[in-house]
């Protein structure tokens, strides 16, 4: 067609779909899951397919993302406000602070968001903690961003590379990876790029920009709570963990015991994540409902409202479902995958170039991590002893670059630390692109070794 090949006709379909999506969401603010709805008609049309297999192709794709990551975040998110009605997170980070000293508080911070936000999304986690950093600074007297860059880079952190997060969670369903073994691999990333993007960064940018917090703010949020009414640090750690420690148990039984072993089924069964996640969530109806004093209908009261906000989020990652089987299907996946292959291009490296160009055009960490592991999965193919892993990381990685003016995140951090756009882009901007880049560079590293 107009004198090009199919590989290079379908090659350049792609590109202008996905511009074209970009082009919605950013310019004309519509809404991601109908841009993504209305991108996965086009590709399809566009691409040759036969109209009758095009709305059933993207009602698999649909369907197969939210039969696994809809259930998923349903649970976090259930599991998330529990801990955030019950004190848990108050008391992680309480407890940290307390262990690591007023001279050390940056580092308290960004380990008490590294823990808490292993069940939480990244907003709920930030309005969750953010009292803390109120509190913190007004007690010790530490610049508001030497305090508040820790925890953003460990809430960041983790969801971007640590399953059970929707984004690592979806990439492993697409790419066919091990959960136990990304949660490991994941850890391992995540920790010291939190470090080098969170206290340290943070201690540096802070000398330049302090930070200056609204009084209003203030005092709506820095107000001191009952340490006797919060569940305990052992309670609250083994609440939050136990899915992780579940999905982990489940990779060790893989390797201990062949398969069809009774042992392994079991533990194949219990550390799904599904399974893993459900039985930590009827864990925190007692550790952080009844044994706080909540009465069953305020926990169903609480259960329900906390559903409420991730429909959205819910619906986008189904639609990026079907653009993703939308590229599949229509054979741009196989084009790309063999321009990879011919090209030589790091699979790994592939993965996070392709998620960070989508992240920093559409500011959706969520469609970055769909379209790129869309677009990058038929490699895994193609390529012999490809790490399925380590693709989850990078696709996560590259998912978190360069946030700006396009992405709520960047305004929310903006608003509730006080600083201007410049501010912004000097200190949050910067602590995720340093956070995309460090994570790239370990996980290249850890690719020599596993």
């Amino acid at each position: 067609m107009f004198g090009m090949s199919h590989e290079s006709y379908l090659l350049l379909d792609a590109v202008v779909t996905i511009i074209g999506l970009i082009v919605l969401i950013t310019k004309f603010k519509v809404h991601p899951f109908i841009a993504l709805i209305i991108a996965a008609g086009f590709l399809g049309l566009t691409s040759g397919m036969p109209v009758e297999k095009i709305i059933k192709a993207f009602q698999d794709g649909f369907g197969g993302v939210l039969g696994f990551v809809g259930i998923i975040l349903a649970l976090g998110t259930m599991l998330g406000k529990m801990m955030a009605e019950s004190g848990g997170a108050d008391q992680i980070a309480q407890t940290l602070i307390r262990a690591f000293g007023k001279e050390k508080v940056q580092w308290a911070m960004m380990f008490a968001a590294f823990l808490v936000g292993i069940p939480l999304f990244f907003e709920i986690g930030f309005v969750l903690l953010i009292p803390l950093v109120f509190i913190v600074a007004r007690r010790t007297g530490v610049s508001l961003i030497k305090i508040g860059i820790p925890l953003l880079a460990g809430l960041s952190a983790v969801h971007g590379l640590v399953p059970p997060h929707p984004g690592p969670l979806l990439a492993i369903g697409v790419f066919g990876a091990d959960i136990g073994k990304t949660i490991l691999y994941g850890l391992i990333v995540a920790l010291p790029t939190a470090i080098i993007a969170g206290p340290i960064f943070g201690t540096f940018i802070a000398k330049y920009i302090p930070g200056n917090p609204s009084q209003e703010l203030v005092d709506q949020l820095a107000r001191e709570t009952d340490n006797k009414s919060l569940p305990s640090f052992g309670i609250t750690l083994v609440t939050v963990l136990l899915p992780v420690f579940l999905m982990l148990l489940k990779t060790f039984a893989d390797i201990a015991f062949a398969e069809g072993h009774v042992v392994r089924n079991w533990m194949d069964m219990i550390g799904h994540p599904i399974s893993a996640l459900l039985l930590a969530l009827l864990l925190s109806l007692y550790t952080f409902g009844h044994r706080q004093g909540i009465h069953s209908k305020q926990i169903l009261k609480l259960l329900d409202a906390s559903l409420a906000p991730t429909a959205a989020i819910i619906l986008i990652i189904g639609a990026g479902g079907g653009f993703k089987q939308m590229l599949v299907t229509s054979g741009v996946g196989d084009v790309i995958g063999h321009m990879a292959v011919n090209a030589q291009i790091n699979p790994i490296l592939l993965a996070w170039l392709v998620a960070a160009v989508i992240r920093v055009a559409t500011g959706s960490a969520t469609v970055a991590t769909i379209t790129g592991a869309g677009i990058v999965v038929p490699v895994v193919g193609m390529i012999p002893g490809v790490n399925r892993e380590l693709l989850v990381l990078a696709t996560g990685a590259g998912s978190l670059i360069l946030s700006h003016v396009n992405d709520a995140g960047f305004w929310l951090v903006k608003q509730y630390f006080n600083m201007t756009v410049a501010e912004t882009f000097k200190t949050w901007t910067a602590m995720e692109t340093i956070l995309s880049i460090v994570a790239l560079i370990f996980i290249m590293l850890l690719s020599l070794v596993v």
